[in-house]
């Protein structure tokens, strides 16, 4: 039975390598395959003399070896060497570099076997024009006096792979309502094995209105039309350490500065402690953990991040911070999944100004059927938990010969019914009934996974104050 099985293993190795690289040409030093296949025993192992890698314009051959778990003159068994080709299209997928990705045996000469690695990369340039409302969202900007002076507008420059080393550069141009530039650049490395990298960044902006309380769990904003209400400027730089394929260490130091106007200090003491000026440096530590299929959309495995930040030492800002998301995935079947994802939050000292009080409803941090509202607080946590069905698996074509990337794009489409829980602690709660409460909410929706990492979330959901409502979301992985 287990000649039968490693057997089996060869044959489909070959076959994908026939499938995917007969045109290839074969490199001199891969001897033309043996014509006599026998099944080995489970003693014999192979032994990778080359990695042929095809199909990369832009990115450079070393990090996608970074990303193998298999390298040259290392000796494998025939079953151990097919699963490691499959973690490693796995791994390769997951770094959003490539729209697909084939890992197969090229060639091999007894015992002497050699790997094809052929990627299709994807559009690494994506310039966005945006024009965007000042609300929280585009619902409070219409039901409103929809006026075009609460608009934001500029242009968004995102280069994922801007030296072909998997470095990112972020621009962010606005004007408006609002005027920011913002430059981050993510992973300029330091080694020759592709562990060590740094990571930076400023913003420089002014805001014409600023949410200086909450009240029933809505921002109060103030705001006035002709001068900045807010100044603001900050910077970071990040180490970061990735000493195997799953795990990231990533060391952070930053520095931000505040100018507010005295009108908010008038509105609301405890904004920022009796201050109008506030200066404080940030300095933190996070791991981060990645092992599921697709991290944009998984369908299988664990991901999860812990970091402690330090913010400000004296003065207005003292605080202490430490925050856990996990999500794990289950399949059930080929078509069916099950998710669950919980976020958790400490602040010491619960003693904040109004500043630092910061948790549900902002960032990426939202409960469904909560949308529309925001929960202040120092201590607390929330859970998803999401049962999905895939309907739709197919591809589809955009483009003419010149453009090849947009020639098969991958078009997905779950159904789903969901649960949230969660509850948020602020010693300060005001008049704000969500607070201090347990928070409950459910409801179903749809899904779409398209251009291999673009995710679009339509949903109905139902929360515990009998309200219900159609929202719409992209990615969000916890």
């Amino acid at each position: 039975m287990r000649r039968i099985y490693q057997l089996a293993c060869l044959c489909s190795l070959l076959c994908a390598a026939g499938h995917a690289y007969a045109q290839d040409p074969v490199p001199p030093d891969a001897p033309p395959i043996t014509a006599t296949v026998t099944a080995p025993d489970s003693s014999q192992l192979f032994v990778i003399r080359n990695i042929l890698i095809a199909g990369n314009r832009k990115t450079n051959p070393n990090i996608i070896l970074r990303e193998l778990s298999f390298q040259i003159d290392e000796a494998y068994s025939l079953d151990l060497l097919t699963r490691k080709f499959k973690r490693a299209r796995k791994q390769l997928m997951n770094t959003g570099l490539f729209t697909d990705v084939t890992v197969s045996l090229k060639n091999m000469n007894g015992f002497d076997v050699y790997v094809s690695v052929t990627v299709q990369e994807k559009w690494y340039i994506w310039p966005q024009p945006f024009l965007k409302t000042v609300d929280k969202n585009f619902h409070e900007w219409w039901s409103g006096d929809r006026s075009m002076d609460r608009i934001n507008y500029g242009l968004r420059l995102t280069h994922n792979n801007f030296t072909g080393r998997n470095d990112k550069l972020k621009i962010n141009l606005m004007n408006g309502y609002t005027k920011q530039v913002a430059v981050q650049y993510y992973g300029l490395y330091l080694d020759n094995k592709l562990k060590w990298a740094i990571n930076g960044g400023f913003s420089v902006g002014k805001n014409r209105e600023v949410t200086y309380n909450t009240m029933d769990n809505k921002p109060v904003p103030v705001k006035n039309k002709d001068r900045f209400l807010r100044s603001y400027n900050s910077w970071f730089a990040e180490v970061t350490y990735r000493p195997a394929i799953k795990t990231r260490h990533t060391f952070g130091l930053g520095f931000n500065y505040e100018d507010f106007a005295d009108t908010i200090l008038k509105l609301n003491p405890y904004f920022a402690g009796g201050h109008t000026i506030v200066r404080y440096p940030t300095i933190g530590y996070r791991l981060s953990y990645y092992d599921v299929d697709f991290i944009p959309y998984p369908t299988k495995g664990f991901m999860g991040e812990v970091q402690l930040q330090k913010k400000g030492f004296s003065g207005p800002v003292n605080l202490w911070q430490l925050t856990a998301k996990g999500a794990r995935t289950w399949p059930l079947s080929t078509r069916n999944f099950f998710n669950l994802r919980a976020v958790g939050m400490l602040k010491l000292p619960f003693s904040q100004p109004y500043l630092m009080r910061q948790f549900v409803g902002y960032d990426d941090q939202y409960l469904q059927g909560y949308e529309y509202y925001i929960i202040d607080g120092v201590a607390g946590g929330y859970t998803k938990a999401t049962l999905s069905r895939q309907i739709v698996n197919t591809h589809f074509s955009l483009a003419s010969r010149k453009m090849k990337r947009l020639n098969d794009v991958p078009f997905r489409m779950y159904l789903k019914t969901f649960v949230n829980a969660g509850y948020v602690y602020n010693r300060y709660p005001g008049q704000n009934g969500l607070t201090n409460q347990f928070l409950y909410s459910g409801g179903v929706g749809l899904d779409i996974v398209t251009f291999t990492d673009f995710v679009i979330k339509i949903e109905w959901s139902f929360n515990r104050l009998g309200e219900n409502g159609l929202y719409l979301h992209q990615r969000n992985n916890f």
